[in-house]
């Protein structure tokens, strides 16, 4: 629904505009760019979802999340 997808990575929970390669996650290991304008290495092991969510990607996801609710829909 939202363009972004969140990726632990840098001891955090980041999210991204990036493309997933595969399934539902950044394998361990891959370069991404967050919205909190960092390039991160992510890490796709379990523990590393238990981080805490980056505060500043966490604020820009809300308002990434907000214009995406406000764009007009097509009925159908």
């Amino acid at each position: 629904m939202y363009p972004f997808h969140w990726v632990p990575a840098d001891g955090r929970r980041h999210a991204s505009l990036d493309k997933r390669p595969w399934g539902n996650a950044y394998p361990s290991g891959m370069l991404v760019s967050t919205l909190c304008s960092q390039e991160v290495v992510a890490d796709a092991t379990k523990e590393a979802w238990l981080w805490q969510t980056c505060g500043d990607c966490h604020s820009e996801a809300h308002r990434v999340a907000e214009a995406v609710r406000e764009v007009p829909r097509m009925s159908v």
